[in-house]
């Protein structure tokens, strides 16, 4: 390990104990580095200014100065130009169009959009087009991953029916939502446009906030061809590597399959 990232390591020990401090005992125990190394470092940081010691209560903490550097980050932070590789990317292994959605309010916005060649239908996506988010692979990404109350608004309407096979209850909307969660990716089947299939996975960033959705649309007979394992593999592979670029370390396991 490189003196860089043991100094991270410090660091982000430290703020992630930032509402009641972190104790030199604490960040010893985590860090699993030797003492005098973390001695060493806190006792630098401390002294440029990145972190704070609090005598009374024998406690480290981040200084405003990192809050400072938080803020410069965020506010010149562009989601879809850093999103925008890994959605090439992922048209690339796929060959499939890919979609990057947020949540805007009670509806998703399309922030970005791949699209494959050749593809014979018209798709519903278009960049800063919205979609309604019950039937919608990205949609119900959005609808599962958020506060329950999104899910309330949206049922305070009728779930509009725009094709044959689009939810439209309450209940079975809830049963596929709970689905999502527990598998960590969506299936739009034909939901929204006839012939056309969609996977979908969300994107996290720091400490689990939820900040996108990811997906890739296809024709629906590949899964009668020969299955959608690899679409289903690869989004979450690349909802895992999005949402760790985005500071997001701790990935918990889903199923496989549904």
């Amino acid at each position: 390990m490189n003196p860089l990232q043991k100094i991270f390591i410090i660091l982000e020990i430290v703020v992630s104990n930032q509402a009641k401090g972190a104790t030199y005992s604490d960040i010893l125990a985590t860090s699993n580095l030797p003492k005098s190394t973390v001695h060493r470092i806190i006792k630098d940081l401390t002294e440029i200014g990145y972190i704070t010691f609090n005598a009374e209560t024998k406690r480290y903490y981040g200084s405003l100065r990192l809050a400072w550097l938080g803020a410069e980050v965020m506010a010149n932070f562009q989601l879809r130009k850093h999103i925008r590789p890994f959605l090439l990317d992922l048209h690339r292994d796929t060959e499939h169009t890919s979609n990057l959605g947020i949540l805007d309010g009670f509806t998703g916005v399309f922030l970005d959009k791949i699209e494959a060649k050749d593809f014979g239908i018209k798709l519903f996506s278009e960049i800063g087009k919205t979609f309604p988010l019950h039937c919608t692979g990205l949609g119900k990404v959005l609808l599962a991953f958020s506060p329950a109350t999104v899910l309330e608004k949206v049922l305070q309407r009728p779930l509009e029916a725009i094709t044959e096979k689009t939810i439209t209850t309450p209940d079975r909307l809830k049963k596929e939502l709970a689905l999502v969660k527990e598998c960590g990716y969506a299936l739009d089947n034909e939901e929204i446009t006839r012939g056309i299939q969609c996977v979908a996975a969300p994107v996290f960033g720091f400490e689990d906030k939820l900040e996108a959705a990811i997906s890739i649309a296809f024709p629906a007979y590949i899964e009668a061809d020969r299955g959608i394992d690899r679409e289903i593999r690869l989004i979450k592979e690349y909802s895992d590597k999005i949402s760790e670029s985005l500071g997001n370390k701790n990935r918990p396991e889903k199923k496989t399959h549904r």
